[in-house]
């Protein structure tokens, strides 16, 4: 899983440094799809469900699962890119929101709250803790920042297959859910809107959007609980 996490954010970095005015969704698919194969790994993303993309790239009011192509980038937008890969049977899964160009201070602010939130979520992966302690802490840092926390759309385990039980979701109540152990893996992904909470699906079946048209932000790691602490399996 370290192996298909490191691969995973080599992926997710290359694409990110390819993020600029002008560039298509297809173009950073192709880097991230080419990143993977040619590191051995399989994309994990490409087919699951009968998805056609390596990347799911959502844009500015997109939540999650945007599907990549000849969508042009313009200066201003926010993209969260979600990239995953698979290794000897394991996988990562890890996400992230450029900047492309120069955009403005609400979306600076949405998406620092959001890696916040991240952090905050990760800090809680240690045995004995409670899993909707990672929830708790995502929300709360999340709705501290005056953000809505998307609700239909969860983290979760991760290892053998991409999602795994338990479901994680970005919000609860502290000291609920199974207690953590050492060697459990979880994918913590709070996707956090600039208005309301409330999100639907498109008609090509996979791109979610915010219901009231604001912008979303997306991050995400692949995390182990150890017994040294949390140990972020998606970082090169």
């Amino acid at each position: 899983m370290r192996e298909a996490g490191r691969i995973t954010a080599r992926a997710l970095r290359l694409v990110g440094e390819a993020v600029v005015p002008g560039v298509t969704t297809a173009e950073l698919n192709r880097i991230a799809e080419e990143t993977i194969r040619s590191a051995g790994a399989i994309p994990a993303f490409k087919g699951y469900h009968g998805f056609p993309g390596t990347i799911c790239s959502s844009i500015n009011d997109q939540v999650v699962h945007g599907i990549p192509g000849a969508t042009v980038l313009r200066d201003g937008d926010i993209i969260s890119v979600d990239v995953g890969a698979i290794v000897d049977g394991y996988y990562g899964d890890s996400a992230m929101t450029f900047a492309v160009g120069e955009i403005g201070q609400a979306a600076r602010s949405l998406m620092e709250a959001t890696r916040h939130a991240l952090e905050a979520g990760i800090a809680e992966c240690v045995p004995g803790r409670r899993l909707y302690d990672i929830s708790h802490a995502v929300q709360a840092v999340a709705e501290g920042a005056g953000f809505s926390v998307v609700r239909e759309y969860v983290g979760h385990g991760i290892g053998r297959s991409m999602h795994e039980d338990p479901q994680l979701p970005n919000f609860g109540a502290a000291g609920q859910g199974p207690t953590l152990a050492s060697g459990m893996v979880f994918a913590i992904e709070p996707m956090v809107n600039a208005g309301g909470a409330a999100v639907r699906s498109l008609d090509d079946g996979w791109t979610v959007v915010t219901e009231d048209g604001s912008l979303s932000v997306h991050f995400e790691h692949t995390v182990a609980v150890t017994d040294d602490g949390p140990f972020v399996l998606t970082l090169e």
